[in-house]
């Protein structure tokens, strides 16, 4: 049993222990352990290493190939939409342009109606002012009459009641009258 105690190096007479120095044993099955190891790993692991980010890799560019697509669509249709936009300002300009000026039509023809309707009434004003002037040498001929023919027949002595008479009085007299303003003249 003392075979199964003996340590698996042999040591030379003399020599000691060394914590930080490795047997040689050892120092041979760490390099075989980590050459399998590494195989391993590179046999079975790193291709689904390699797998998973080619996998990302694509992912990734569709995604910005389509991230790029989608931002030429949306700047397309943002271009579109500017260009609505500028013919909506244009329209909306051209309609304020045109009410401006159908405004103006508008005040043109109240104006042009208005002075019309000046003249209209200025019109009428006259006629009326004519007829009621007219009215006025009527009844002021009548009212002169009278008194005249009452003032005659005073001076006369003689009554002068009867119409016929009296309209020929009044007449001579209202025409001696007009005659004496436009001799005066």
């Amino acid at each position: 049993m003392q075979i199964l105690n003996a340590p698996l190096v042999l040591r030379a007479a003399g020599e000691d222990l060394n914590p930080l120095v490795p047997h040689p044993v050892e120092l041979v099955l760490s390099i075989v352990v980590f050459g399998l190891l590494f195989l391993a790993v590179k046999k079975f692991i790193v291709p689904n290493f390699e797998a998973t980010f080619e996998e990302r890799t694509k992912a990734i560019e569709g995604g910005l190939s389509a991230a790029e697509s989608k931002q030429a669509e949306a700047d397309a249709k943002l271009a579109e939409l500017e260009a609505q936009l500028a013919e909506a300002r244009h329209e909306a300009a051209r309609i304020r342009e045109e009410a401006r000026e159908q405004g103006a039509a508008i005040v043109a023809e109240m104006r042009e109606q208005a002075q019309t309707e000046a003249a209209r009434i200025v019109e009428h004003g006259k006629t009326q002012i004519e007829a009621e002037r007219q009215q006025a040498v009527t009844s002021l001929r009548a009212e002169v009459g009278t008194l005249a023919t009452t003032l005659a027949g005073r001076i006369v002595g003689e009554s002068l009641e009867d119409d016929e008479r009296q309209s020929r009085v009044v007449e001579r007299f209202l025409a001696d009258l007009e005659t004496g303003k436009s001799g005066a003249q």
